[in-house]
């Protein structure tokens, strides 16, 4: 097991007082002036500043954001990066019992091709610059190439240990594998895939993240233990780390608003979304939506997020604007809807059957299920490619 780091003595009232004036002169250096955090928790350990940091002074090699307010707005209907503008419209499932890829035409609603992959696929995660697809084989221990251009495997598979999910920085410099039973965030160069920093976790099942607006940290759930971790993503470094208040509470999917002031995180055991402010890393709120809330999709107008509850079969609509749920979608004959993603144009989401061997096409504008495509077994983190967007920040297709 991996030891706690060790916590931060207390500062006295007077010393930080003199620290205060010694160092006035310097505003960088204010945020010495905040009260010290609690020491018995590892959240003391998150950075709270004074005031949050503009989306300007971001991580060093970050690709500007485009629009402050809405961190979606690169990913506009149909509109293709240069990278992706040829590549064929697709959706890979991978098929966790099957190991196999089921590739599937949007437009024909059938599988036309199956790839062979490793042991036990989980998620098939488009690279950073757009040009791969990593299909993860967590038992396998290998990472299998895709060519969105073709559609078709890319060369052999690269060794990776214990892959069971993928991201990547914003500025590109790493891709960060989460190294679930091996219990560490790995981060390694994102075209070799070659290890260059471990950094070892105390929580268990480190499974899905995402980033803050201006990507020096990150959010990650911890699938096994109820946990959070925030992610110091320069350094490389967890910064913070809380249980969640529900008793068996087992998180999933992890992602920002569009304004970048909040963190939404599914949780299929407490059967709703945790609501994080992400700078302060205080105690999230749940906000119930369904049995097994699993997933978390962003609408192509940023307006909306996508929830399917595996475990009732149905898919909640959370509206950002009205700060609320307003909708939710049934599948006429239930099923259990998982991870997936959103046409480039915004009209389908696409969504795998993780226990029925199916996927599920979902008209975004009424609900109604377009179609139930059969494909092989325990089918989980479906792509959907390509999608709008500049960079992949990884999983299914995070899009910035």
């Amino acid at each position: 097991m991996n030891p706690h780091p060790k916590t931060r003595l207390p500062l006295t009232r007077r010393t930080r007082v003199l620290m205060c004036a010694s160092l006035l002169a310097a505003s960088a250096a204010l945020a010495a002036c905040a009260a010290p955090a609690d020491d018995n928790s590892r959240a003391s350990l998150a950075e709270k500043p004074a005031k949050p940091k503009k989306v300007e002074d971001g991580l060093p090699g970050m690709p500007p954001v485009l629009d402050p307010n809405d961190l979606y707005a690169a990913d506009r209907p149909n509109k293709l990066s240069p990278v992706v503008k040829d590549f064929p419209s697709r959706v890979y499932v991978p098929n966790t019992n099957s190991n196999t890829v089921s590739v599937i035409d949007p437009k024909k609603f059938e599988v036309i091709d199956t790839i062979d992959v490793g042991t036990q696929p989980q998620h098939v995660v488009p690279s950073w610059d757009l040009k791969t697809l990593w299909v993860n084989n967590n038992r396998g221990h290998t990472l299998t190439p895709i060519d969105p251009k073709t559609a078709k495997r890319r060369g052999p598979d690269v060794e990776v240990h214990d892959p069971y999910n993928l991201y990547f920085t914003p500025n590109g410099k790493h891709a960060v594998v989460m190294a679930s039973l091996d219990r560490e965030l790995v981060f390694r160069d994102p075209h070799t895939m070659k290890r260059e920093h471990t950094e070892p976790v105390s929580c268990y099942g480190v499974n899905h993240a995402d980033f803050s607006a201006d990507g020096r940290y990150f959010i990650v759930s911890c699938e096994f233990s109820a946990e959070l971790l925030k992610v110091d993503t320069q350094k490389m470094k967890v910064i913070g780390q809380q249980k969640l208040p529900f008793e068996g509470a087992m998180p999933q999917d992890v992602k920002i608003s569009p304004d970048g002031k909040t963190f939404y995180i599914a949780d299929m055991m407490a059967h709703g979304v945790w609501v994080l402010d992400g700078e302060k890393f205080t105690t999230p709120k749940l906000m119930p939506t369904g049995k097994g809330a699993h997933g978390l999709y962003i609408s192509r107008d940023s307006k909306e997020m996508y929830i399917p509850n595996r475990g009732e079969g149905s898919v909640s609509v959370f509206n950002f604007p009205k700060n609320k749920l307003t909708k939710k979608w049934w599948l006429p004959d239930g099923g259990s809807p998982d991870m997936g993603g959103v046409s480039a144009d915004g009209k389908v989401l696409w969504l795998s059957g993780r226990y029925d061997s199916e996927v599920y096409a979902i008209d975004t504008r009424t609900g109604a299920q377009l179609a139930k495509i059969p494909v092989g077994g325990g089918p989980h983190g479906l792509a959907v490619y390509p999608q709008p967007g500049r960079y992949s920040l990884g999983h299914t297709g995070v899009f910035r």
